[in-house]
């Protein structure tokens, strides 16, 4: 069945928004670097909203705000996952639950694998929760990357004690398959260690790609892993906190209730009530609609930077809105990012930001209109020297 996709709102109206991505920098700067879409709200999360402003209801996250029972349905309908509800716990956003889990599964100064190049919180979080940071950097194949399955092992010989997964991975966009996400849990077994996987884009793979839940990847996964994910990523609710850790077996679900009670009162009442309508049956549609207009940017993008930037190298993503873009061949250096914000007007991430891989590369966020990102591949390329 076809799918109308969904249009991205005006400039003029976007820059009426107060959220990082239109006050970070000057109206003439246009801001692909912060990971923040350009639509509207998914109509259900609105009217949500909306009903609880007008009654007044700003107060404190109840004890159980259905964030449990609406997480297991969504991930049996666009999944095809079967989650123990009595595994499901929710906190303040991704990065928060991986904190507070890594203090749990490591010693203060042990090692936790990162696979670079990977979204730059990662290596904060790894060092707030105690631990130092190992990285092994994702394999380049053709088309994409993969998960360095001998790197880790080599890791997990020398003693690092978990790993953290990043899946769909940011900023490659690579849907990790389910043999090698089996394949790692395979080694985590091994070595006694334990997976901690990032699943905030899970809902935005495209056409031709399925995502995988680490915890559903095998028998294996279940038994040494953790995922934490969001809503708000796929439907825009950074601003609203609420984040949900599923343990995969029982003894990791022991964990998680021993947790402290703040870490699921940091939990906020506006980000619970949202990531319960996202999740509903009644926000499907729109996800639909946004995976559609994503897809057709993703290929927009593919042939504006064939047409405009071809030194550039870039393989789209397999999910998500953000393009690891490597334009090294221009000369802009290693971190390319401010020369192009300086001189073209565009915003785009920093590529080193994400870890030595990073050097030369830009990441674009493309969850925007097609004109707004064909006028920022146009500017990019119109600071190229003749």
């Amino acid at each position: 069945m076809s799918v109308t996709p969904l249009q991205a709102l005006p400039l003029d109206e976007l820059r009426q928004r107060s959220s990082t991505k239109w006050r970070k920098y000057p109206a003439d700067v246009l801001p692909l670097f912060v990971a923040e879409l350009d639509y509207e709200l998914a109509p259900e999360i609105t009217r949500v909203l909306a009903e609880a402003v007008r009654r007044g209801d700003t107060g404190y996250t109840p004890p159980d705000p259905g964030i449990r029972e609406a997480f297991v349905e969504f991930s049996r309908r666009r999944f095809g996952w079967k989650v123990d509800p009595d595994h499901v716990f929710w906190t303040g956003d991704v990065m928060m639950g991986v904190v507070e889990i890594l203090r749990r599964v490591i010693a203060p100064g042990e090692r936790v694998v990162v696979m670079t190049p990977v979204y730059p919180p990662f290596f904060d979080t790894v060092e707030e929760a105690g631990g130092v940071v190992e990285r092994v950097p994702l394999e380049r194949v053709d088309g994409g990357w993969r998960i360095d399955l001998p790197g880790i092992r080599s890791a997990l010989q020398n003693g690092a004690r978990a790993v953290l997964l990043c899946n769909p991975h940011n900023p490659t966009g690579t849907v990790h398959s389910r043999e090698s996400l089996s394949a790692l849990a395979a080694l985590a077994a091994e070595f006694g260690a334990v997976v901690v996987s990032d699943e905030i884009h899970g809902p935005l793979a495209h056409d031709g790609h399925t995502f995988v839940p680490f915890l559903d990847a095998s028998p294996t996964a279940t038994e040494v892993g953790y995922a934490v994910t969001s809503a708000s990523k796929t439907y825009n609710l950074a601003g609203l906190k609420c984040a949900v850790m599923v343990a995969g077996a029982e003894p990791q679900a022991r964990t998680l209730r021993a947790l402290p009670a703040e870490v699921e009162w940091r939990t906020g009442l506006f980000g619970a009530l949202a990531n319960v309508a996202a999740y509903a049956p009644e926000s499907d549609a729109w996800l639909d609609a946004l995976l559609a207009a994503l897809g057709q940017n993703r290929a927009l993008l593919v042939d504006l930077l064939a047409e405009h930037l071809p030194l550039a190298r870039f393989d789209a993503p397999d999910a998500g809105f953000l393009a690891w873009v490597d334009v090294s061949a221009y000369g802009w250096g290693e971190n390319p990012s401010p020369h192009i914000r300086r001189q073209a007007k565009v915003a785009l991430h920093h590529g080193p930001l994400f870890g030595a891989e990073g050097a030369g590369h830009v990441r674009i966020n493309f969850g925007c209109s097609p004109d707004v990102l064909t006028e920022a591949v146009r500017r990019v390329a119109g600071i190229v020297p003749a």
